[in-house]
């Protein structure tokens, strides 16, 4: 797909360092800030797919960038500047190597362990007689290490976190209260939309001056699940599969066509059209999840458009 950005390899004034993500290009710039570009990448089962979907980058940094704003009132973040659609500009974080999963719903990885007779998750009983999908009595928090790039996150309890001294016991009471802070404020914005924000990630950095701040995207489809609020409760009462918001859609795709990003396991072939439909979904997330009407950038040339819109913000 031509209109879609997989890679960057941009040189920008004072640039220090280029760090690839997943999904995410992070130029480090003087020591003192980053770039963060969106890429059209794929993830799924911790695995990038071959090829881009259009405009998935701008939709996910748009949403990040929105949500951050709309949070900052009850957690600070990295956030600075969004000088092209698919770029976040902030300070510059050291990250702490724990993703925080909080979970309203059983959903997800964690119907999937219920499924196979576990009850215990990353150390939080999951209460007896559940069903997919149903509310738990208080959302969990159930944290992953960070990966590298083609390795898979993994489950790891409060417990291990602080005897292995991953994040100090201080510094994790902090990331737990901004964790249940932001989903709040997160349920709130998805409930005010008609939707349920089921569960949900994020990840913190420290600041130079050693501020805990929130980083990298926030309520996207990506890094959260949402269902439609509207026939949740018939559909579980049926025991109905919920209408989702999210890209578990491409991951129940991979799924029936034999990949879940197991060794030996290879990427299903995406044709053009299924990307199209990938993209015409995330489109459909988007106008969900924001509330508004999604409108495209310019596609004609997304490198040269970046890297323009990142000058021109250097320059100032």
């Amino acid at each position: 797909m031509s209109n879609t950005i997989i890679d960057t390899n941009f040189n920008f004034p004072n640039q220090k360092s280029l760090y690839k993500g997943k999904v995410r290009a992070v130029y480090n710039i003087d020591d003192k800030e980053l770039v963060m570009i969106a890429t059209d990448r794929l993830s799924a089962f911790d695995v990038v797919m071959p090829k881009g979907i259009p405009y998935k980058g701008q939709i996910l940094n748009q949403i990040a960038t929105s949500m951050m704003k709309a949070t900052e009132d009850v957690v600070p973040n990295w956030l600075t500047a969004t000088p092209d659609p698919n770029v976040a500009v902030g300070h510059l974080c050291e990250p702490f190597k724990v993703e925080m999963v909080i979970r309203g719903y059983m959903s997800g990885h964690a119907a999937r362990e219920y499924k196979a007779g576990k009850r215990m998750l990353c150390g939080v009983t999951m209460p007896e007689g559940m069903q997919e999908n149903d509310k738990f009595p208080n959302p969990i928090i159930t944290p992953a290490t960070k990966a590298e790039m083609g390795d898979h996150d993994e489950d790891i309890s409060r417990e291990d976190i602080l005897a292995k001294g991953i994040v100090s016991e201080a510094d994790y009471l902090i990331l737990e209260d901004y964790t249940r802070k932001l989903f709040q404020r997160g349920t709130e914005i998805a409930a005010s939309r008609g939707l349920i924000l089921v569960d949900t990630k994020y990840e913190f950095g420290k600041t130079k001056d050693g501020k805990i701040v929130l980083i990298d995207e926030i309520h996207t489809p990506d890094s959260s699940r949402y269902f439609y609020a509207d026939g949740y409760q018939e559909r579980q009462d049926k025991g109905e599969a919920q209408k989702q918001l999210s890209k578990e859609f491409v991951r129940q795709w991979l799924i029936a066509n034999d990949f879940q990003g197991l060794e030996g396991q290879t990427v299903p072939e995406m044709s053009d059209e299924y990307i199209e439909t990938v993209s015409e979904r995330y489109i459909e997330l988007y106008e969900n999840i924001m509330g508004e009407p999604f409108v495209k950038a310019d596609v004609s040339n997304i490198q040269k458009r970046i890297e323009n819109n990142v000058l021109v913000y250097l320059g100032k």
